[in-house]
This record gives structure tokens, sequence and C-alpha cells, in this order.
């Protein structure tokens, strides 16, 4: 990153549109200078640092940090709310995978340290994603939760094959809050 931002630079780190990066500058609350000729503005980047604090703003530039991701993999889309609800009411940045192939090719772009898995889905289900996650190598490490109402049996062979954990459907909220907090716990100590 350039030490030196356009407006729209620092709007796309900010979260805002470039017009109101604008005003900020207009308003002097965002130091930055004129270039000569069109009298396009730059923003220092430690300038704009400075403002995002004071105010408060996110850095959109710093990924979210790894172990507050969770990735849930549930083809019901009520499920797989629920889920998300309870998790980003603790704080955890989450995605929905909607079926096992989705939620393969979301573990290389989202990057997320634990993985909810219903292990009935259409196509690739949570026992043939388990298996998947055997044979590759994946960019960060990942715990895998099953959460399923599936039969012991099925439970037991995710285990098998390397789940993390499992929670039965219908489950608690504060179950369900409790296992992820306990697996980022545990990456945390590695």
């Amino acid at each position: 990153m350039s030490d030196i931002l356009t407006t729209g630079e620092a709007a796309r780190l900010c979260g805002v549109n470039f017009r109101t990066v604008l005003r900020w500058i207009e308003r002097g609350l965002l130091h930055a200078y004129k270039l000569p000729g069109r009298g396009d503005h730059r923003v220092p980047i430690e300038e704009l640092r400075r403002f995002m604090r004071a105010h408060g703003i996110p850095d959109r530039s710093q990924p979210a940090a790894p172990l507050r991701r969770v990735l849930i993999a549930d083809d019901e889309p009520a499920m797989a709310g629920a889920i998300e609800r309870v998790l980003r009411r603790a704080g955890f940045d989450t995605a929905i995978a909607p079926n096992g192939f989705e939620a393969g090719a979301m573990l290389y772009s989202f990057k997320p340290s634990v993985m909810t898995l219903d292990l009935r889905m259409p196509g690739i289900d949570g026992i043939e994603v388990l298996r998947f996650l055997q044979r590759v190598e994946l960019p960060v490490p990942l715990k895998t939760l099953v959460v399923s109402a599936d039969a012991e049996t099925r439970l037991q062979e995710a285990l098998a094959l390397g789940a993390h954990g499992i929670l039965r459907k219908p489950f608690i909220n504060k179950e369900l809050l409790s296992e992820v907090e306990r697996m980022v716990a545990a990456d945390i100590h590695l």
C-alpha cells in the first residue's frame, strides 16, 4: 500500500463513498493536499489512520482476525441463519455455505478457523467435506464442529474422519457458542 492515497482509496479503507472523504477534507476534519491542475486530493496514509482511530472507523485494509471467523455449512437457510445470529452477536465474522461444494471453496477465500458442518446436504454432504479436509492443505488451521440431527453412526463416522466436536440439532444457543469458543481458545493456545 502506498504512503499517499487518492480519495477513492481512502474511501474504500473507511467503507464510505469518496464524496464523504471530500466532505471531511473540506470541513478540515481530514488533512489532505491538492494536486496541481485538476485539484485532486491526496491523503497521507498516516493522517487517514489517525482520523480513523479518532472516529472509531475500523481499518478495512487489515483482514479480520482468522480466529474469529466461522464458516457455516448448512443447506437449511433457517438453521444457517440461527447459527449465524448466535455467532455474530458474540463478535464472530461469519459466512454461509449452502452446500458442501461451496464450503470447500470458501475455506480458501474466507479462511475460517472454525466451520460448523451439517452432515445432510445435497450433493457433497458433510461426510464428504470431512474426507476432503483430510486430503488438502488449508491456508489456516481449521476446527470442525458438526451440527446435525443425523444418526449416531454418522456422527461417530464424522468424529472418525476428524471432526473436532458434535452438537445435536436442535441445539441450545449457549452450547453452540460454548463449543465454538472452546475451539477458538484451543487455537490460541497452540
